[in-house]
């Protein structure tokens, strides 16, 4: 019989163990700091995700316990050439090795190329989901080809027509007419 996971409480040794798979699709309102990024609010927009858990080398002293992400969303942002909405695609597939706690995690993380987190029996598997999505944020969000041309001119149209004012020449006035 296979058991129940939860993804608000996972028990990640018992996931991986089982080869357990977690999918959803939540409202991206309920992941709070990436729906804050969305310009326009985040109605009708979706967060889809999948987990499979995977134990290495059961039969080993120190089995290593994966859990496989997949993510994605589109969140709809600022195009910051033309300060146009643009609709950004965000996809994350990733791979989490989980060791038994943070100083285990911090001690092997620079000699790691994989990613590395604390073992847990309650761990917050969308609560990953976010932070993943949010380091896959663009620093610059914009269109590939903008949907009206962008204004590169921050010149007014009639400047170079006008005649340049002297710098003292209002100097004049002030002083009663040039006296």
């Amino acid at each position: 019989m296979k058991r129940q996971f939860s993804a608000q409480r996972l028990d990640v040794q018992a996931f991986a163990e089982e080869a357990g798979l977690l999918d959803g699709r939540g409202e991206l309102r309920d992941f709070e700091r990436l729906a804050s990024e969305a310009q326009g609010g985040p109605q009708g927009r979706t967060v889809e995700w999948t987990a499979q858990g995977e134990l290495l080398d059961p039969r080993h002293l120190q089995p290593q316990v994966w859990v496989h992400l997949t993510a994605s969303c589109v969140l709809p942002m600022t195009c910051q050439r033309c300060l146009e909405p643009v609709d950004v695609p965000l996809r994350v597939e990733r791979s989490f090795r989980f060791v038994a706690d943070e100083a285990t995690a911090a001690a092997q993380d620079d000699e790691s190329e994989e990613d590395l987190l604390a073992l847990s029996r309650a761990f917050d598997l969308l609560g990953l989901v976010e932070d993943e999505l949010l380091m896959e944020l663009p620093a610059v969000p914009r269109h590939e080809v903008c949907p009206t041309p962008v204004k590169l001119s921050v010149q007014d149209p009639g400047f170079e027509e006008s005649e340049p004012e002297h710098p003292f020449a209002r100097l004049k006035d002030l002083k009663g007419g040039g006296r």
